[in-house]
């Protein structure tokens, strides 16, 4: 594909320019479709939902302190986001096997089916978007696209951390 006249190839200043363009535009695109999907379950999973669901489902049942800490975000952000899922049937609360007073949180038969269909909707969008890609080209957008979110998480780790305004 040949580039646009307004971007250069030049890493400095150019590449860079437009690296952060098309993150921008990227996470225009991607909030305004929610990467939801196709057919009738797009748009059906908001991103807090799938991030927290698939988390439980790839690592197994967890506190809210861990589940939290997995995924970078405050307890109380977790706790707030895990409400509505648990309220829907999506999530199980249970007591943690060695100590009964905490809370594990937990992926219901209801929430995998769920996060199964969302899913497969999901990766018909991903097909559709790069449908006129080779394997290797979306083994590479892969692994560059994990490189970069890995980068950019530790950089936002690495932050100090502003306390919000009151």
């Amino acid at each position: 594909m040949p580039t646009p006249p307004d971007m250069t190839t030049d890493l400095a200043p150019g590449v860079l320019d437009t690296l952060q363009h098309q993150v921008a535009v990227f996470a225009r695109r991607a909030e305004q479709t929610r990467l939801g999907g196709v057919g009738r379950l797009h748009q059906s999973m908001d991103r807090a939902a799938y991030l927290l669901l698939n988390r439980l489902d790839q690592e197994g049942p967890m506190g809210v302190k861990a589940l939290a800490a997995g995924m970078g975000i405050d307890s109380s952000t977790v706790t707030r986001q895990v409400a509505p899922l648990v309220e829907t049937g999506l999530v199980k609360r249970t007591s943690h096997p060695e100590d009964g007073r905490a809370v594990v949180l937990q992926l219901s038969p209801r929430g995998k089916a769920r996060l199964d269909e969302v899913r497969a909707s999901r990766r018909q969008l991903m097909e559709l978007c790069t449908e006129g890609w080779t394997e290797e080209e979306r083994a590479v957008f892969c692994t560059l696209l994990t490189r970069f979110n890995s980068a950019l998480s530790e950089v936002h780790s690495a932050l100090p951390q502003v306390p919000p305004a009151s």
